[in-house]
């Protein structure tokens, strides 16, 4: 057998662009390590505040996470991605700058998870951010120009923890601020069939959501686990 170099480190095939941020990152969250049951590696990219990408269209941060992305692929990692679904304003200029896939949004999984859905029956977009999640958004991610959208409430725990970068979570709170929003993206919209988290800070509420809508979930989790099952060995 013979073994072959060319990179610095091995065996960790995900790396992660972060925003700069300080609140609580739980288990089953994008940020935190042990949620992934691959290696990830992460780098942070300074200056990308909560606000600032989410509430703000992220101006001025396409060349920092692109440079970031780089760093990243030069370490050996195979796929790039982002802790922020709104990032997906920046996946055609990442995809075309770095020499592995990108996928910077959740919100890239939606037209095949309506394929797969019967007749009349739709795939929605819970969001951090209603007032913000633009059409910009949704086509830079490929997502059907008339897919349901729905935000968490505004000022809600959930909502305020993250987008504030506030240091505690009452995750309690914040699971029942995600169940009420979802009940009421379902009440509605009676045609969803399933429902898409653009947050990847929502996916530890998953299985709350689930059980209180009898809706598949997806999110971040569901579209890397797919793309690192397609990497080579």
């Amino acid at each position: 057998m013979i073994a072959k170099g060319g990179k610095a480190v091995y065996g960790v095939d995900v790396g992660v662009l972060m925003l700069e941020a300080r609140f609580p990152r739980i288990p089953g969250d994008m940020g935190n390590a042990r949620t992934w049951p691959f290696p990830v590696r992460y780098r942070v990219v300074r200056g990308a505040s909560p606000d600032l990408v989410v509430r703000r269209g992220a101006p001025g941060l396409l060349d920092p996470f692109i440079t970031a992305g780089r760093e990243l692929a030069e370490e050996g990692c195979r796929l790039i991605t982002t802790n922020c679904g709104f990032l997906s304003l920046f996946q055609a200029e990442l995809a075309a700058a770095l020499p592995c896939p990108v996928a910077t949004s959740s919100l890239m999984q939606a037209r095949m998870i309506e394929a797969t859905l019967p007749p009349g029956r739709r795939v929605g977009a819970l969001t951090i951010s209603a007032a913000t999640l633009t059409p910009a958004h949704l086509a830079a991610a490929g997502c059907p120009a008339d897919m349901p959208v729905w935000g968490v409430a505004e000022g809600c725990e959930f909502q305020r923890v993250i987008l504030g970068n506030e240091e505690r979570l009452d995750v309690a709170q914040a699971e029942a601020d995600m169940v009420s929003a979802a009940l009421a993206f379902q009440k509605a919209h009676p045609e969803l069939g399933a429902i898409l988290f653009e947050c990847t800070n929502m996916p530890p509420y998953k299985r709350a959501v689930a059980e209180a809508t009898g809706l598949p979930v997806y999110s971040i989790e569901t579209l890397l686990h797919w793309l690192v099952a397609a990497l080579p060995a």
